[in-house]
């Protein structure tokens, strides 16, 4: 019987993760009326099984291709917004930026625009330079190449040739999986605007949450030893996390565990120096 009710519970969790694509162990739990340890006790049993991501304090469905831009700005948003508290204090003194496309670089945008000055940011993503337009210090050079409407930025040689005729403090990355031989996209074309960006920066940063761990994508734009550091809400574990130190990527996380009222907040694996 115990089985039988547990067959039934994680295709139920499932069910609700194909219609709500993110959602915390406590929503979880209310909905099927048992506790929190018992619904990660699921998760962790899913998440074995390949068939969903774990998050902090949640899960995220798992998906054979990266949903659109558009999709992934309604998903993981607490997670997004500590990546983007905890990415802009390494920034201090940049006076140059280059800032790639997601959601995720968004959310640091917006954050950026609102705690920094003085600045020129090199952008791709229309959605980066419009919530950078919300501070009149910054200027943004807007990136030309072929519109890629499901990202809401720009790629192709054009982009290339732009982006190669500046340098930078820093270049902002996101990603679409993290695993032990670097930093990839979905789409082949953004990792190359990525590359690019990076080999025109002195330092480089990646922001991203944990559900891109351990995730495989065609187009590997960066090894570990390329990045400087890592910015994300959980730090990673496992053979990931050996191959990021193995490398020398500093690692900045909030939380050190899953579960926030287990964790402590505001955790950082390396710290800034700057």
């Amino acid at each position: 019987m115990a089985i039988g009710k547990k067959t039934a519970r994680q295709r139920r969790i499932l069910e609700i993760l194909g219609t709500q694509p993110t959602l915390r162990v406590s929503d979880l739990a209310a909905q099927l009326g048992v506790s929190t340890e018992t619904v990660r006790r699921d998760l962790d049993d899913l998440t074995g099984r390949g068939l969903i991501s774990r998050t902090y304090g949640g899960a995220v469905r798992r998906l054979s291709l990266e949903p659109g831009l558009n999709e992934r700005h309604a998903l993981l948003v607490p997670q997004r917004q500590s990546i983007a508290r905890l990415a802009v204090p390494f920034l201090a003194g940049a006076k140059h930026i280059m800032i790639g496309s997601g959601a995720t670089t968004v959310h640091v945008s917006k954050r950026l625009a609102f705690e920094m000055n003085n600045l020129t940011v090199v952008a791709h993503s229309f959605g980066v330079a419009t919530v950078l337009a919300l501070n009149p210090t910054i200027t943004v050079l807007m990136a030309p190449g072929v519109y890629h409407a499901q990202e809401g930025a720009v790629h192709g040689a054009q982009t290339a040739r732009f982006l190669e005729g500046f340098r930078a403090d820093w270049a902002i990355l996101g990603a679409s999986g993290l695993k032990e031989d670097g930093a990839s996209d979905a789409l082949i074309e953004a990792a190359e605007v990525y590359a690019t960006m990076m080999r025109r920066a002195a330092q480089v940063m990646v922001v991203a949450d944990s559900s891109k761990f351990d995730e495989p994508f065609p187009a590997r734009y960066a090894n570990w030893d390329d990045i400087d550091v890592l910015v994300t809400e959980t730090p990673p574990k496992g053979a990931l996390a050996k191959a990021i130190a193995a490398d020398g990527t500093r690692v900045v996380a909030e939380f050190d565990g899953e579960d926030p009222g287990r964790s402590k907040p505001h955790t950082t694996l390396n710290t800034p120096t700057g």
